[in-house]
């Protein structure tokens, strides 16, 4: 089982939860993190230090997070790695717990 990053960190991208990742997992897009699921060792660390509350075990995805899975799977293949803490996105505390992110992720 592997941990999930979600659609609530898109535009928001806060770092906290890669900087303390043991394994290095964390993957950096332009506006988003994923969690590469083949180095992702479940132990928890990083889902309390996430201030966007986005991240979850893959047993327990919130309804209509589901696909979040493979995009996480998919993206961690070609982002870089990240394990330092960076400023948020700009606009990040207005997009935290906005509904309907998707369609901004930029891949």
């Amino acid at each position: 089982m592997a941990y999930v990053v979600t659609e609530n960190c898109i535009l928001c991208k806060y770092t906290d939860c890669a900087v303390v990742c043991p394994v290095d997992c964390f993957h950096e897009g332009p506006n988003f993190l994923v969690i590469d699921p083949e180095e992702c060792i479940d132990c928890d660390v990083c889902v309390t230090e996430c201030p966007a509350a986005a991240i979850f075990p893959e047993t327990d995805l919130p309804a209509g997070q589901e696909k979040f899975l493979e995009i996480n799977a998919v993206l961690a293949k070609t982002w870089p790695v990240i394990t330092k803490k960076k400023d948020p996105l700009p606009d990040a505390d207005e997009w935290n717990g906005a509904e309907d992110k998707l369609q901004h992720l930029k891949k």
